[in-house]
C-alpha cells in the first residue's frame, strides 16, 4: 500500500473507518483527529487530488454526498451550526492528497471561530484592482 494514499485504503477496505454515509461515489467518516465531537470527513471515492482533478458533474455528485452528510450529522448530533470546508492545496492546509471535505459541528460557547478566521491578509490590491482581473 506504499504508493495509495491513506483515503484510498479507507475506500478499499484496508484501513479501517467509522462511517458517518456512504453511496456510489462518497465516503464520510468520522475524523480520527477531530477538532470538534463528530467532525467528519468527506472523500470520493476515486482519487483526485484537488477540485480541479474532478470533471463538473463528479463534482456536482460529491457536493450531494457532502450536504446528505451533513444533514446525518446534523440529526444525529444535532449542533447549533456546523462549518464546511475544504483544504485545496498544500498552501490552503490539505494534508493527505486526496480531495476531501470537512464537515465540523459547531456548539455555542465552543471557542471555534468563523471560516473568516482562517487568514486575514487582503493583499497590497484593492478590491476593485483584483476585480478586474474578473473582467
Amino acid at each position: 500500500m506504499a504508493d495509495k494514499c491513506i483515503f484510498c485504503g479507507i475506500v478499499g477496505g484496508e484501513i479501517p473507518n467509522h462511517t458517518v454515509y456512504e453511496d456510489s461515489m462518497v465516503l464520510a467518516f468520522l475524523d480520527i483527529f477531530p477538532h470538534a465531537k463528530g467532525h467528519t470527513v468527506v472523500i470520493p471515492k476515486d482519487h483526485f487530488e484537488s477540485l480541479w482533478d474532478m470533471d463538473t458533474d463528479t463534482f456536482q455528485s460529491i457536493l450531494a454526498g457532502v450536504r446528505a452528510t451533513a444533514g446525518r450529522v446534523q440529526a444525529r448530533l444535532k449542533p447549533d451550526g456546523m462549518n464546511i470546508g475544504i483544504n485545496n492545496g498544500k498552501s490552503a492546509g490539505q494534508v493527505v492528497p486526496h480531495v476531501h471535505w470537512h464537515i465540523i459541528p459547531r456548539w455555542e460557547g465552543d471557542g471555534g471561530g468563523s471560516m473568516h478566521s482562517i487568514i486575514k491578509n487582503p493583499g497590497d490590491k484593492s478590491v476593485d484592482e483584483i476585480a478586474k482581473l474578473f473582467k
